[in-house]
């Protein structure tokens, strides 16, 4: 029996009778990230890159000159999975910093979260200059479009692969780790109190998305439905769609057409309001 089917088999009895010892296991695995080493590809980017450490801990890496855009990896990633964007806007005269989102790389911390990665963007953005973009992948698309109801201020936006609604995310990792109703409800509950808010609060729906934006998602993204790239453009009016057919949930940053979408919006040359590919 794998460890995976062992957890559910586990959960599926102990949640009826224990839970909220179900629940709050579950939220520590939940929120508890593992380490995952670069790539061989992204290593010539970490080697010329300037780490930096911000006052508030953050550890964040560095390249080129000019504007500013600040990036964000998702759960269980890094900056240099950004690599292809961040050299096409190092060669366009801008500087990427890429952070190292909580309890990811080298940043402080034991547990991460979206309201976690949305501060720390906003910490990160009081020591740096004004931004010219926000670029976030998965949870950190989540954690950006968050971070702007919190008072990020940038001037475009770009959510790569990101969930629409937390509270479905929550509910279906309880279902997928085997919780009975009883322990589902008690899990929610337990990740509402980490974070200090209710989940059905992390929904897009309710967000204010003033400035211009781009959408990212790949037809066959396995880890984040594709229908929640359209969730969040039906709540973010000044934003363009572009819905890919392949790409997966990571080698869409890679891109071509990605990386051509970001650059005409952060240059203000702006594409058509709609696209897929």
């Amino acid at each position: 029996m794998s460890g995976l089917s062992w957890i559910r088999r586990v959960n599926g009895t102990l949640g009826h009778v224990a839970p909220q010892l179900v629940a709050r296991k579950m939220r520590q695995l939940f929120m508890k990230p593992r380490e995952r080493l670069p790539r061989d590809w992204e290593l010539p980017l970490l080697a010329r890159a300037e780490r930096i450490t911000l006052r508030c801990g953050l550890s964040a890496l560095r390249w080129g000159e000019g504007p500013t855009v600040l990036l964000m990896h998702g759960w269980e990633g890094r900056p240099t999975q950004f690599a292809s964007l961040i050299e096409a806007l190092e060669a366009a005269g801008y500087t990427a910093v890429a952070l190292d989102g909580p309890a990811h790389g080298r940043s402080p911390g034991s547990e991460a979260h979206v309201v976690l990665f949305a501060r720390a963007m906003l910490e990160a953005a009081a020591e740096l200059p004004p931004l010219r973009a926000v670029i976030g992948h998965s949870m950190g698309g989540a954690s950006a479009m968050f971070a702007v109801q919190l008072g990020l201020r940038t001037e475009t936006l770009v959510s790569i692969s990101a969930p629409a609604r937390i509270l479905d995310l929550l509910r279906g990792f309880a279902r997928y780790m085997g919780m009975p109703s009883r322990a589902r409800s008690a899990f929610i509950h337990e990740v509402e109190q980490k974070v200090g808010m209710r989940a059905a609060a992390l929904d897009v729906a309710h967000y204010q998305l003033d400035m211009p934006g781009l959408i990212v998602h790949a037809e066959d993204d396995h880890f984040v439905a594709v229908q929640e790239s359209e969730l969040i453009h039906q709540a973010w009016f000044d934003s363009r769609l572009l819905r890919l057919e392949e790409g997966g949930h990571q080698r869409v940053l890679a891109d071509p057409r990605v990386i051509d979408g970001v650059l005409a919006l952060v240059t203000g040359r702006r594409p058509p309001a709609r696209q897929s590919a």
